[in-house]
């Protein structure tokens, strides 16, 4: 299983072109953002964590435990998709990360 650096640094990828382009967006300078990748997440500054997990909307509790976990309930992200009730939140979770799977399936 890959590291949570790791896992974290596809996440970057999947949603900025580059890690440089990330690190400049949330004001963290290049290298400080590289060495919280190859040096480990659990000695990087909390300040500097917490630009990390607001920009990709992740749990920071959840990355220091090394899992990363979305910050969005679904019906805060799907349900405007849908008329209605028609789902139940488990049901959204469920589309929304099968929603996730295939978009990542398709940037590798």
């Amino acid at each position: 299983m890959p590291s949570i650096e790791e896992q974290l640094k596809e996440l970057i990828l999947t949603k900025y072109k580059s890690i440089r382009e990330f690190a400049n967006e949330i004001g963290i300078p290049y290298t400080t953002m590289d060495s919280i990748l190859k040096r480990g997440v659990r000695n990087a500054n909390i300040t500097n964590i917490l630009k990390i997990t607001k920009a990709l909307n992740i749990d920071t509790e959840q990355l220091a435990l090394g899992i990363i976990s979305s910050n969005l309930r679904p019906s805060d992200t799907m349900a405007a998709h849908f008329d209605g009730n028609e789902y139940t939140e488990d049901e959204l979770l469920e589309i929304h990360q099968f929603a996730e799977f295939v978009k990542n399936r398709k940037k590798k």
